[in-house]
């Protein structure tokens, strides 16, 4: 299956796929923690980008609450749903601009399967 990754590099800062997926993956499970566990990064990691994200932006993208009896969690914010949101929607208009230079693309690969090519399984 072709995918199409973008990173929008802004000045000084960056966005792009894997801090995409780690917000959605707060949204989903309501834990920065569990977000960095779903996608194998490490807890330290998952909270460095989280705070990343919501330095480079006017508002922050991810709330945080502290731990205690019902223990702590995380959701996101207006503007975090608003920044995926804006994220889907320049991949979308991307792909759609780009889909026939990469069925272009595609039909010159060579026909080898998936697993005759290094890096992939």
């Amino acid at each position: 299956m072709t995918t199409l990754k973008l990173r929008i590099l802004f000045d000084g800062a960056m966005f792009g796929p894997g801090k995409a997926e780690l917000l959605e993956r707060i949204r989903e499970s309501g834990s920065i923690a569990a977000a960095g566990r779903q996608m194998e990064m490490s807890y330290k990691r998952a909270w460095m980008l989280a705070e990343e994200m919501n330095a480079a932006f006017r508002q922050p993208l991810i709330a945080r609450t502290r731990g205690g009896p019902g223990g702590g969690g995380a959701h996101l914010t207006e503007a975090g749903v608003e920044v995926l949101r804006l994220y889907q929607a320049i991949l979308d208009n991307a792909l759609a601009a780009s889909a026939d230079q990469i069925a272009d693309l595609e039909g010159m690969l060579h026909p080898s399967s998936p697993a005759d090519i290094p890096g992939r399984t």
